[in-house]
C-alpha cells in the first residue's frame, strides 16, 4: 500500500523503501563512509585519491574473490597472504633490470612481463593444489590445513629471497614494463585515468561471476556451502569441486602477487603478510556467510571497498596506526557476530 506520509511520493511505500535500504545497506555504508570522511578531509574526495584506493583494492579484491569462493563452500584459506608474498617474490626476481647491481639471477635472459605473471599464477595454482587436494581428498578441515600451509609457503618465501651471507633480501630494481602494469592507466585528458589495475580486476570480477552464476560449477558451489550432504545425495561432484575452488583461489593469489610486486615496484617475504584476514573481513562485510552458501560477487567487490576507503580514510583523518588495528579488529567481530546471529535465526 501506498504510504500517505508527507515527503513520500506517490507510488512509494515506507515498506519498499525498507526493503530497498535492506537490500542496499552494504551499498549505503560505503556511500555513507565517503560522504563521512570526505566532509570531515575534503582532500579525502580528490581524484588522486580515489584512483588510488581503486588501484590497492584492486588486488585486495583478486584476493578476496578467491578467498570468498571458498568461504561460500564452508572453508576458509590462511595462506591466501603467504601465497600473495611467494608470487609476488617470485615475479619481482624474475623481472628486475639488466644493469640492477643486487639483481638475484644476474645471467638470466630478458624474458616478457607475461612469463613472470604466468610463473606467479602456477606457483599460487601450485599452492591451491596442495590445499585442496588435503581439504578434498583426505578430509582435513581447512581452517588446519591452510594454517599449515601458511606457515611452509612463508618458509618457502624466506628460502627463496635468503641470499648468505646477508640473509633474506628485498627484491628491487624492477623493469619499467613490469613496473608500468601496476601503475600506469589509459589516461582520458586531465587527471581522469583508468588504472590498469582496475581494468585487470574487472575482467577477473566478470568471469567470475559468470562462473558463480551462469555455470553449473557456481551452482554446486552454493550448493555443497548449503548442504554438502544434500549435495552429495544430488550427485554433485564434492571433491571435485571443492578442488577447483581451492585451485581457482591460489591461481588469483598468484595474480594478485604478481600485479602487487608491480605496483609496489618490488618485493619482500614479508609481502601479503595478514591480508587473508583483510579479504574474509571484506567478503563477510560484503554478505559471504562463513556458515557457507551464501554471497554475491558485488558483495565482496563492496566489502573490499568499504575496508579500503575506511582504511585510507583513518590514515586521511589523521588517526594513528594503532587505533586503525583496533577499529579494523572491532569492525571484523561486528561483522562476523552480525553473520553468525543470521545463522542462528535460520536454524
Amino acid at each position: 500500500m501506498a504510504s500517505k506520509g508527507i515527503g513520500v511520493p506517490k507510488g512509494v511505500s515506507v515498506q519498499s523503501v525498507r526493503e530497498f535500504a535492506s537490500k542496499q545497506a552494504i551499498s549505503l555504508v560505503l556511500l555513507a563512509l565517503v560522504i563521512v570522511i570526505g566532509i570531515m578531509q575534503p582532500s579525502f574526495l580528490s581524484v588522486a585519491n580515489l584512483v588510488n584506493i581503486l588501484m590497492i583494492a584492486s588486488v585486495r579484491a583478486i584476493i578476496a574473490l578467491g578467498e570468498g569462493g571458498i568461504l561460500v563452500t564452508r572453508g576458509t584459506d590462511l595462506s591466501a597472504g603467504r601465497t600473495v608474498g611467494l608470487a609476488a617474490v617470485i615475479a619481482a626476481s624474475l623481472m628486475q633490470r639488466p644493469d640492477y647491481a643486487s639483481r638475484m639471477y644476474p645471467d638470466l635472459p630478458q624474458i616478457p612481463v607475461i612469463a613472470a605473471i604466468l610463473a606467479a599464477v602456477a606457483i599460487g595454482t601450485l599452492v591451491g593444489l596442495i590445499n585442496g587436494s588435503v581439504v578434498a581428498l583426505l578430509n582435513v578441515p581447512p581452517f588446519i590445513t591452510t594454517l599449515g600451509t601458511m606457515v611452509m609457503v612463508y618458509g618457502a618465501a624466506s628460502l627463496y629471497v635468503d641470499r648468505p651471507p646477508l640473509g633474506a633480501q628485498p627484491i628491487g630494481g624492477l623493469r619499467e614494463d613490469f613496473t608500468g602494469l601496476g601503475t600506469g592507466a589509459i589516461r582520458f585528458g586531465g587527471d581522469l585515468a583508468l588504472p590498469y589495475l582496475v581494468i585487470i580486476a574487472a575482467v577477473i570480477t566478470v568471469f567470475m561471476w559468470v562462473l558463480f552464476n551462469q555455470t553449473r560449477t557456481g551452482k554446486n558451489i552454493y550448493a555443497i556451502g548449503s548442504n554438502p550432504e544434500a549435495a552429495i545425495v544430488s550427485g554433485v561432484g564434492v571433491k571435485r569441486t571443492l578442488l577447483s575452488v581451492y585451485v581457482m583461489a591460489g591461481a588469483l593469489y598468484g595474480l594478485a602477487g604478481a600485479l602487487l610486486a608491480a605496483r609496489t615496484g618490488g618485493a619482500t617475504n614479508n609481502y601479503g603478510l595478514m591480508y587473508e584476514l583483510d579479504a574474509i573481513a571484506a567478503c563477510v562485510i560484503g554478505g559471504v556467510s562463513t556458515s557457507g552458501g551464501i554471497g554475491t560477487i558485488g558483495g565482496v567487490l563492496t566489502g573490499v571497498l568499504i575496508f579500503e576507503v575506511l582504511n585510507n580514510g583513518l590514515v586521511v583523518l589523521g588517526v594513528s596506526a594503532y587505533w586503525q588495528q583496533i577499529i579494523k579488529g572491532l569492525i571484523i567481530v561486528a561483522a562476523v557476530s552480525v553473520d553468525i546471529r543470521k545463522y542462528l535465526r535460520k536454524r
